[in-house]
């Protein structure tokens, strides 16, 4: 076969060479995320990630928590938008508040990106954003995979995915077991959409309204864009913090499915969650997606988060002590709702009443 006529890897549109480059970009924002169980154990571009398991030792009977999830249909607002180094925020946020739900501490996490065409300085800037995340969620960033799909999708076409791993002590393990009659029912606020119901979002707001996402919108005090790809809040160290600083029952991160969903989710058949409307007001953003659209307030609640992104279940003698510990870490939270026997028509978990 002829050296100048045959096919190759670079003619059916994988740049090798751009993925090396890609690598190097990233190296320098990787390293930010390292803890002490992954210094020194291999690097960047190995096959796989290490984690000196030695240091569970500390542990009686150590627990791991795993999860993986993606950001959805977000990542187009960060593609049309040219903004590329926030989206892994919303990754980390995704994967590793999900592992704190049950108390577990963040340890490590690998990501995976797949786009049509490397960019590496695109590329690198989407790992400086998970990078950045997994330090504010306290955890490593040991590994990941950059794929090359050409003809799948297309050049500026991309998509994200994460997983990661935590630990939590067995008898420290929380959830639906601990919650009892008279708890207290913590929201924390929000930073704004997070990574859910985008779908909808943009259905509502770029293809029915037409808006741009340069176009500044008053009531949001910026443009449409810049509201829309506003990262996702990691909790994971909050939530870390208050089941040092007080008793905490039951955590419930607020993704897919909106609050009351997911809350039922930790809350056992005997019991019921009520949370009252009237002790927040969701963010402006909220309102411009159900008003625009005519969108009915039960289908705002089922799709996005409302203007609150955790819950804490806690007990009443907690609940100073966990508002205190949250307000000094710059969290927004407070007591909006409480747990009480299920009755017969009652389900795990509903909201009352109108919003302030």
């Amino acid at each position: 076969m002829s050296e100048t006529t045959g096919a190759s890897y670079a003619a059916a549109g994988v740049d090798i060479e751009a993925g090396d480059r890609a690598v190097e970009l990233m190296k320098e924002w990787v390293k930010k995320t390292q803890r002490a169980e992954v210094a020194g154990l291999g690097g960047l571009g190995g096959f796989a990630g290490l984690f000196d398991a030695s240091a569970l030792k500390r542990f009686e009977r150590p627990l791991l928590a795993s999860a993986t999830d993606g950001v959805g249909t977000k990542v187009d607002i960060a593609r049309q938008m040219g903004v590329y180094d926030t989206i892994g925020h919303d990754l980390v946020a995704m994967v590793m508040d999900d592992i704190v739900v049950c108390g577990a501490e963040p340890l490590f996490m690998t990501d995976y990106i797949c786009v049509g065409k490397v960019h590496p300085e695109r590329v690198a800037a989407i790992v400086k954003g998970i990078a950045e995340g997994c330090v504010l969620a306290g955890c490593a960033l040991v590994g990941g995979e950059t794929a090359e799909h050409p003809g799948l999708l297309g050049a500026d076409d991309f998509d994200v995915a994460g997983a990661g791993t935590g630990v939590v002590e067995a008898d420290r393990l929380l959830g639906a077991d601990r919650i009892r009659t008279g708890d207290a029912v913590i929201a924390m606020a929000s930073s704004g959409l997070h990574s859910n119901g985008y779908s909808l979002v943009r259905h509502v707001l770029l293809k029915q309204a037409g808006l741009a996402l340069d176009a500044r919108v008053e009531e949001l005090g910026r443009t449409l864009g810049e509201e829309l790809l506003e990262p996702t809040k990691i909790y994971s160290l909050d939530c870390l913090a208050l089941t040092r600083t007080t008793e905490v029952h039951a955590f419930s991160h607020v993704t897919g499915g909106g609050l009351a969903a997911n809350l039922a989710r930790v809350i056992p058949d005997s019991l019921h969650a009520t949370v009252d409307r009237s002790t927040w007001t969701p963010g402006a953003i909220f309102d411009l997606v159900g008003r625009t659209g005519s969108v009915e307030r039960l289908e705002l609640e089922k799709t996005l988060n409302m203007g609150v992104g955790m819950i804490a279940i806690v007990p009443q003698s907690s609940v100073d002590v966990a508002l205190t510990t949250l307000a000094d870490r710059g969290v927004d939270a407070w007591v909006a709702g409480e747990i009480t026997e299920r009755g017969e028509h009652t389900t795990g978990a509903e909201l009352v009443g109108d919003y302030a």
